[in-house]
């Protein structure tokens, strides 16, 4: 395939590569290394003859929900994947960064992100982000579950609005600290926005329209976490150390509290009781996306809210 114009269209199809479904990334052009990235979760398959298609074999860059807007990677997969470097330059192997695609099959641009490798913390801290140190990092994790992020994604004043999903931004998910220290690091499990994407669809389908939703706390670094842990407090282990939890809540009208989602006049507990239940449905349809569902009272600083997980584990509190 000949390289003419600058464009990079991204195009889906189904094959039988190995027995799996497979995306095509199909190049009609060069891309701009300054653009923002991330990368797909899976191993690559077998490449065609031509150099300018690229199979990975995941079900599908848009996930369950056909709602991703972004792939995450780690940057030591990045080398095994040549066409990354023939799209973005040697840069998305040499630095980590989000770098995007532009698609006619979607309305936002499709983002693939490198991440920086775990190794790259030294002392608890990036640079000069403090990050701290998980759990495992002193003895060893009960289950994979709980065992260290395989890296972090960078986060820059630049890159910040990047959407990851339909509705969700990387900075709705970023530790609520150091406000001024940048770059940020963020950990952020893909299977948590398909979650999140597929419980607005259901509250959708079911009748309670979902325009926004905040994201109180997404990633929580361990120092950062660390500070509320105690009785009545956080878990020493809390998921949103690994990037697949949030606490949210419905805000059409972007008030900053939890909308009357039962429509009884009231705004309690009761309206995070219609998120626990469309999650209940989105779980037994997809039991690969199982995890906790805890229901907040409101006090003098939030509202009510739904924390959401994927743990791999069911758990409601």
């Amino acid at each position: 395939m000949t390289l003419k114009s600058s464009s990079v269209r991204l195009v889906r199809r189904t094959s039988a590569v190995v027995g799996v479904a497979v995306i095509s990334v199909l190049v009609a052009g060069s891309a701009r290394a300054d653009h923002a990235t991330r990368l797909p979760l899976a191993d690559s398959a077998s490449a065609p003859d031509s150099p300018a298609v690229e199979l990975f074999s995941f079900d599908s860059l848009t996930g369950l929900s056909g709602k991703l807007r972004a792939r995450f990677i780690r940057s030591d997969f990045a080398p095994k994947v040549p066409l990354l470097a023939e799209l973005f330059g040697d840069s998305v192997v040499a630095r980590a960064g989000v770098y995007t695609v532009d698609s006619a099959r979607a309305a936002q641009p499709f983002a693939f992100i490198t991440m920086r490798p775990f190794t790259e913390k030294k002392n608890g801290r990036i640079g000069a982000y403090r990050i701290g140190n998980w759990p495992s990092e002193r003895r060893s994790a009960a289950r994979t579950a709980y065992a260290n992020p395989e890296g972090f994604i960078e986060v820059t004043p630049e890159n910040q609005d990047t959407y990851v999903s339909e509705h969700f931004r990387l900075r709705d998910f970023l530790t609520k600290d150091q406000h001024a220290v940048w770059p940020k690091y963020l950990v952020l499990d893909a299977r948590l926005l398909d979650k999140l994407e597929l419980v607005i669809a259901e509250l959708s389908r079911t009748g309670v329209p979902v325009r926004h939703v905040s994201v109180m706390s997404g990633f929580r670094t361990p120092q950062y976490n660390q500070q509320g842990v105690g009785a009545g407090g956080r878990a020493q282990t809390s998921r949103h150390q690994y990037g697949d939890a949030a606490d949210v809540f419905v805000d059409n009208d972007r008030d900053g509290r939890m909308d009357d989602l039962n429509n009884d006049g009231r705004v309690n507990t009761l309206d995070v009781a219609v998120m626990v239940a469309a999650v209940e449905r989105v779980e037994r349809a997809h039991p690969e996306l199982v995890g906790g569902a805890g229901t907040y009272k409101a006090t003098s600083s939030h509202g009510p809210f739904l924390h959401i997980d994927a743990r791999g584990q069911r758990a409601r509190w």
